[in-house]
Parts: C-alpha cells; sequence; structure tokens
C-alpha cells in the first residue's frame, strides 16, 4: 500500500514517534505563548534598597506564577536613557510596563505627588504612613490612575538629608549661595532658593561626577543613598539630619498592559507588588540606624537638629506652601495634615 511515507505503510513505532514530536511541539508552543515578560523599570540599582524592592517583587512573582509570568528589573533608568524624570511619561505611552518610581520624579505628570516633597510637611515615619494608608494617600493613587498609569503599592525611599563639603548646616544662613543638587523638581527649586541656596538640578547619573569636580557643593538624599553610593568620597564631609521631605516609592502598571492581563495575574502583581513593598519599607526603616553610624565611622560630620534649628528651617520655607499647595490640592494637603494630626 502506497501512502505519503512511501511505497510501505508506516509501522506503529514510527507513528508513535511522529505523535510524540507532534505532542512536544504543541506543548513548547503553549509555553511559549504563556510565558510573558513585563519590563520593570527603577532608577537604582539593587545595591539600593530601592533596586532591592524591585528585584524582591520580580522574584516573588516568578516563584508564584511558576516562571508563567516573570518581571525583567532595568535599574539605572537604563529604560529612558538615564532620565529619570522622563519614567512616568515613557510608561504612559507604554514604552515601560512596570516600574518602582519615586513620586519626586514622577511630580512633573502628576501635581499631586508634591505633597510629599512639602518641606517640612511630615516630622516622622508615622506621618509618612499616616498618609499613605489613609484617606490622602488614596486620592494619590486616584490622580495617578487618572493619568494612565496602575498604581499597586507604596515603597520607600527614606527621609531625605542634606550633605555639603563646605561645613556644618545647622541654620538657614549656612546655605547662603551653596551650590546644591537637587533633582528636576520645580518645587526642589523653590524650597532651597528660600533658602538661599543656589539648587542645581540635575539627573542622578550627573550628580556623583558634579560633586567630585565640585561643580555642586552638596546634595540631598536619604542616608541609603549617601552610605551605598559612598558620597563621603567625593568630598561630602559634613551631613545635616532634617527630615525635611520623605520619598515614597510607588510600585504601578502602565494601563494598557494591566487590560490585557488575566484577572489571576492582576491579583498577583499587586499582592506581590504590596508584599515587596512593606518588606522595603521594614528593611529600609530597620538599616537606618546602622547606616548612620556607618557614615560616622567613615568621618562624616553629622549634625542632628534640635527643636530651635529645626524650626528656623521651617519658618524659612512657610512661602513654599503658599504658592504649591494650590498647585498640589488644597482637598489633598489637608487630608494629609489631618492624618498626621490624628496619627
Amino acid at each position: 500500500m502506497t501512502s505519503l511515507f512511501g511505497s510501505r505503510s508506516p509501522s506503529r513505532f514510527s507513528l508513535t514517534l511522529v505523535g510524540a514530536a507532534i505532542a512536544l511541539g504543541s506543548l513548547a508552543a503553549s509555553a511559549d505563548v504563556e510565558a510573558r515578560e513585563l519590563k520593570v523599570s527603577t532608577v537604582l540599582s539593587d545595591a539600593f534598597p530601592w533596586g532591592q524592592a524591585a528585584q524582591k517583587w520580580a522574584d516573588l512573582v516568578e516563584e508564584r506564577s511558576d516562571g508563567e509570568l516573570t518581571l525583567r528589573v532595568f535599574p539605572n533608568s537604563q529604560l529612558v536613557s538615564g532620565d529619570q524624570t522622563r519614567e512616568f511619561s515613557a510608561m504612559r505611552s507604554g514604552l515601560i510596563d512596570l516600574a518602582v518610581g519615586s513620586t519626586i520624579n514622577w511630580s512633573p505628570q502628576v501635581p499631586e505627588l508634591n505633597l510629599f516633597s512639602l518641606p517640612f510637611l511630615m516630622p516622622d515615619e508615622s506621618a509618612v504612613d499616616a498618609i499613605t494608608e489613609g484617606e490622602a494617600g488614596e486620592l494619590v493613587f486616584q490622580a495617578i490612575e487618572s493619568r494612565g498609569v496602575v498604581p499597586l503599592a507604596w515603597g520607600e525611599n527614606g527621609f531625605r538629608q542634606l550633605s555639603n563639603s563646605q561645613g556644618v548646616i545647622d541654620e538657614p544662613a549656612d546655605l547662603e549661595g551653596l551650590k546644591i543638587r537637587v533633582v528636576g523638581s520645580p518645587l526642589f527649586q523653590d524650597t532651597f532658593s528660600a533658602l538661599g541656596a543656589n539648587p542645581t538640578q540635575m539627573s542622578w547619573a550627573d550628580a556623583k561626577p558634579a560633586l567630585t569636580t565640585g561643580a555642586v557643593d552638596g546634595q540631598e538624599n536619604p542616608l541609603s543613598v549617601f552610605d551605598v553610593a559612598r558620597i563621603d568620597q567625593v568630598g561630602q564631609e559634613h551631613v545635616t539630619l532634617w527630615n525635611y521631605m520623605n520619598d515614597p516609592l510607588i510600585f504601578a502598571a502602565n494601563q494598557q498592559v494591566w487590560s490585557t492581563l488575566s484577572d489571576d495575574e492582576k491579583a498577583l502583581l499587586r499582592e506581590t507588588a504590596v508584599e515587596a513593598g512593606a518588606w522595603e519599607i521594614a528593611m529600609t526603616r530597620e538599616q537606618e540606624s546602622e547606616r548612620l553610624a556607618a557614615i560616622q565611622e567613615r568621618g562624616v560630620t553629622v549634625t542632628d537638629l534640635n527643636e530651635e534649628q529645626h524650626e528656623a528651617f521651617v519658618a524659612a520655607t512657610e512661602g513654599v506652601y503658599e504658592k504649591w499647595v494650590p498647585r498640589i490640592g488644597e482637598d489633598l494637603v489637608e487630608a494629609a495634615r489631618s492624618a498626621i494630626d490624628a496619627r
């Protein structure tokens, strides 16, 4: 009998081999279709708590999806060519699937996020939690979602402290004329201008070289960044602990990408984001005292403001509120203040 296999009929064994090959091919094709990789943007690498938060998220997702959904982390703002202020716009346009982003970096596109940059609004960690876990936090998430990005969870970059190469800073007059590197937010420009400094906007990628050459005299960042990046090695011999603002992180997804996910995938991403965020916040806060001790051991002079000194900085920046509260939203700022007072 002649067939497609030649003049002889195929044997039972050959048919078994063919069937097995077809079955394996179908399984491989199915796996290719089901497996999905999403890109996650962060500004810092996993040497820092910020980058570790993104990696923790990726690890949890891969583990709990059995590899069917994976997150690939792109640190150092790689997906936006090093320009961290473009991250939200790139995410909204679909160039970035997911991100663990900074409220500061996203504030040019989401004015409500400037809430967290109002100088001396949040005196301590419990004040931060009161905002993010209450009505004000919900209002912030609504503002983000209305601009094409789905917020999932909070993280924390921490309270930002001031460092410089010129001397001790314990009163506003000490900042007079100092060139301070700040992030790309007009609110930071206004805050440091109110203090008499000369704020100079630049990305994180450009900041350390500028400190090295003396193009700027100082910078402000959480202690975790100062410690890991060894900013003391570029002449930053003085740190002032003033807790003038906190920088919460936000785990989020592009709206179009989010709409293509199944309900189970959405639940997985949100659940793991919340878990990774809580893990990172706890770690960041627990390590704060250790980082401060390490910085002091390296010979950095640390100034911890007393209440009177602190109030002098608060008074010097009051004018910033007059300009920025209307831009952020009166209701949002009031919700935040009420949450702080009630904590």
